[in-house]
């Protein structure tokens, strides 16, 4: 089981980042570690999580698509998380939402890591296809 402790939770501001040209610099990637995550909150865009599913980094919207809650605030397992409203449950992988009540998926975004840093790319486009990135 690798859910994430509530006194594990961490959030990013945009004053704790740099964002250049369409990367965001979100955190260091020694704070994310495996089966946690991580809500940042974007200059000009909807906040993202951040998540380390063994190993490997994934970013998605964070906000659930049906009850409008913070995602990092709900349960990472198994490379899903759940909501804390209404436990829907959404791949973090490929965005998918995998049970009633979310019916529509998250966007997913590109991460890698930079100089020690986990870098989201916002400019790439939004999907709902695989975003993750080997560490």
């Amino acid at each position: 089981m690798s859910t994430t402790p509530n006194d594990e939770r961490r959030e990013t501001k945009a004053d704790d980042m740099q964002y250049t040209g369409g990367r965001l610099a979100a955190c260091p990637v020694a704070e994310l570690l495996p089966g946690t995550m991580q809500r940042i909150t974007t200059p000009d865009a909807e906040p993202i999580t951040v998540y380390n599913v063994d190993g490997e980094l994934y970013a998605t919207a964070d906000t659930c698509t049906h009850a409008l809650a913070s995602l990092a605030e709900g349960d990472l397992e198994d490379g899903e998380v759940s909501c804390p409203v209404h436990w829907a449950r959404f791949d973090v992988r490929t965005g998918a939402a995998l049970c009633f009540p979310a019916t529509e998926d998250l966007a997913t975004y590109p991460v890698e890591v930079v100089d020690g840093t986990v870098t989201v790319l916002l400019d790439a486009e939004a999907s709902g296809s695989t975003a993750g990135s080997a560490t």
